[in-house]
């Protein structure tokens, strides 16, 4: 499935609660699928900087694809990183790099988000991304044969 069938899944899905708790309570059970991270990665270097609560995210690069894993110590930005996993975790760094993530204003997210859980939203996001562009810089150095 490609990021934006996804992003169009999750707007469909989000679709159905016209209420902003009704759109909580379903971040909050997203976040309980959660793909859990191992231990080691609960760890200070996977922090995401400037998300109020604790947020870990690892990323590891297989066949060209980037696999996600995170958590958080809190619910409803468990949901949010479970989502964007859900969304750019099995793909290549130019999909993440290139993904325009407007689905966040169409599901309504980001407007009943907290000043400071918005800001964590786009932090988690720039994280992310940084995971892609480093992966996409040393397949191209990789590729070109400097190791």
């Amino acid at each position: 499935m490609t990021i934006k069938e996804t992003e169009e899944q999750l707007i469909s899905e989000f679709s159905m609660f016209e209420d902003p708790l009704e759109k909580d309570s379903y971040l909050i059970e997203l976040g309980k699928s959660l793909p859990l991270i191992h231990d080691e990665y609960k760890a200070e270097t996977y922090l995401i900087s400037g998300c109020q609560s604790r947020v870990w995210l690892h990323a590891e690069y297989h066949d060209g694809k980037i696999i996600f894993t995170a958590d958080s110590d809190a619910l409803v930005p468990k949901g949010i990183i479970s989502i964007l996993v859900r969304i750019f975790s099995g793909h290549s760094p130019d999909e993440i790099l290139n993904a325009d993530m407007d689905f966040i204003d169409k599901i309504g997210l980001r407007e009943h988000l907290s000043p400071t859980r918005s800001n964590g939203l786009s932090h988690m996001i720039k994280q992310m991304k940084l995971y892609a562009l480093a992966f996409q810089a040393r397949e191209k150095l990789s590729s070109s044969g400097n190791q």
